[in-house]
């Protein structure tokens, strides 16, 4: 399980840059860069009455992945050794990103 640092402060499943929730998914089908990326697992604190984190925050954290063009995405699962979400003001998923995506290498 990789590493996270995330920086989305506004998630509810945001304690002190680690997250509450236990696992992620990075969305961005398609995505060519990070910007294109997002954390389909942010839930925003206004969306839950204000609610502070819930759960117990982890270091470490399953995360699958659905950016089909990352390197570090290895049968929907992210293997990189550690892994940033940013969006640190963030209202929506939309406006969060895996800051660690890498485009894969084509193939020789």
């Amino acid at each position: 399980m990789p590493y996270l640092v995330c920086s989305a402060m506004t998630c509810v499943y945001n304690n002190g840059q680690y997250c509450s929730k236990g696992d992620i998914m990075v969305g961005g089908q398609e995505a060519q860069n990070a910007r294109e990326t997002c954390c389909e697992s942010f839930k925003a604190r206004t969306e839950m009455g204000g609610m502070n984190s819930m759960g117990t925050p982890s270091q470490t954290i399953d995360v699958g992945c659905k950016a089909c063009h990352c390197q570090f995405n290895e049968n929907s699962k992210c293997a990189a050794g550690q892994i940033g979400i940013s969006g640190a003001s963030a209202c929506s998923c939309q406006q969060t990103e895996c800051a660690t995506f890498q485009m894969k290498q084509p193939e020789r």
